[in-house]
């Protein structure tokens, strides 16, 4: 039977399409890489695919005529069960390359797998024992049946919030141990858990307009949303593939002179996390609270003698650790000190110094020879944006509204010499 050429099914052959293509892709990448989130983000995406099918196959009619009707019957395409663990098994690697799944982890799967089984005992006693059309003949796809997409629904909505809470909890510990944790935060996989969350409460919407699921005419608008959706998280999950490279260990980024010669930034690898079990339970207990009133000053001047005198924050991948082992202090009570003695986070604290140390160097004129970025790199910055947003959150302007102020001030008045707003502080 020809394909039935419309807008609806040409749109989702598009993405059905696009879909498995970065599936392929994505698993070669994974075998040869030996990459465990790029493999699970195939596995996702590939099931994504085959989610949109059964309406892309039921628009080009394939569901109206036999024997292509009664054939797609029993394959599984909407693997409701299984793509809620694959998603949360890529979101775990992804922010943590060195996670596996244990015995008890393949419990997620056991959903997923009852299904398969249950599929599988349809076709054999359909087709191969009884020979006859007797779980069909309601004339019904069992993968629309309500209980099998109020389940499935149920299931992703308790995954989403999973993913969330490990993101959430994820980004937290890289702002408080990372100086360059910007680069490694991936905001693309919290837009796109949301942006899921969002489509969840669309689908809800359905439940209660039109519970029918089996109703193809109904559902264009919900999968083509969906689809959408996937093509967001293939393409930056590509991308994000592609710029990933070694865990927690980087090695040292190219000069950024190189990079200053050509107006951009320095060549360097988009670091990800393999774990923070080094810095475990940061939240300091009661008891450890009260011990570090009494020193907490001591501590505090140590960390701005660090920061002011040694300018360790010119490394752009100093860490907690980093200046712990330099303090001869363990990370999680340095972090605490941090966090009581100047009411921020590591990040935060590196990059306010790193931002007065561009403000000095503007102020003293610097700028008329380099490049802001140039000069941003020196005191530490790995990316222009990850500086635009310390530099505008610290100063409360962009670097360019400070530049401006300064020429308009030189040129009402030249004796004045270049003055800059004053810095705020932390």
């Amino acid at each position: 039977m020809p394909f039935n050429v419309n807008v609806k099914s040409i749109v989702l052959l598009l993405f059905f399409c696009h879909a498995v293509f970065f599936s392929v892709r994505l698993y070669i990448k994974s075998v040869q890489e030996e990459n465990k989130s790029d493999k699970w983000l195939s596995f996702f995406l590939l099931l994504a695919a085959l989610y949109i099918a059964p309406f892309m196959l039921g628009y080009a009619g394939w569901y109206g005529s036999s024997p292509y009707r009664d054939i797609l019957f029993y394959i599984p395409f909407q693997q409701l069960f299984l793509l809620p663990p694959v998603l949360y098994c890529y979101v775990r690697t992804l922010l943590n390359p060195a996670f596996s799944l244990r015995k008890s982890g393949y419990l997620h799967f056991v959903p997923a797998a009852i299904y398969g089984l249950y599929s599988l005992f349809i076709f054999i006693a359909d087709k191969l024992v009884l020979k006859d059309i007797y779980f069909y003949q309601d004339g019904r796809d069992k993968d629309f049946a309500a209980w099998y997409q109020l389940a499935g629904f149920l299931q992703m909505l308790v995954y989403l919030f999973i993913c969330l809470d490990s993101y959430n909890k994820y980004r937290k510990k890289a702002y408080d141990t990372l100086s360059f944790a910007e680069s490694v935060v991936y905001r693309w996989i919290q837009q796109f858990l949301l942006a899921l969350l969002a489509l969840l409460a669309i689908r809800m919407l359905y439940f209660i307009i039109n519970p029918e699921w089996a109703e193809f005419g109904r559902k264009f608008w919900y999968y083509l949303a969906f689809s959408l959706l996937i093509y967001h998280i293939s393409i930056h999950g590509f991308i994000n593939a592609v710029k990933s490279g070694f865990a927690f260990s980087p090695q040292p980024p190219a000069s950024p002179a190189a990079a200053i010669e050509t107006g951009g930034e320095p060549t360097r690898e988009v670091t990800t996390i393999a774990s923070f079990d080094q810095y475990p339970d940061l939240a300091p207990s009661a008891q450890q609270q009260m011990e570090e009133v009494t020193d907490l000053p001591h501590w505090k001047k140590k960390i701005e003698e660090l920061l002011e005198k040694e300018r360790i924050f010119e490394d752009p991948l100093l860490t907690l650790a980093g200046m712990a082992g330099r303090l001869g202090e363990q990370p999680k009570k340095i972090s605490r000190v941090i966090n009581q003695a100047f009411a921020t986070n590591f990040n935060d604290l590196v990059n306010f110094y790193r931002v007065q140390a561009v403000v000095r160097k503007m102020e003293a004129g610097e700028d008329n020879l380099h490049t802001i970025l140039a000069i941003a790199f020196d005191c530490g910055f790995n990316s222009k944006s990850t500086f635009n947003r310390a530099f505008k959150k610290h100063t409360g302007s962009t670097p360019k509204e400070l530049i401006r102020q300064k020429q308009e001030k030189l040129v009402s008045n030249p004796d004045l010499g270049p003055l800059l707003p004053q810095k705020r502080s932390l």
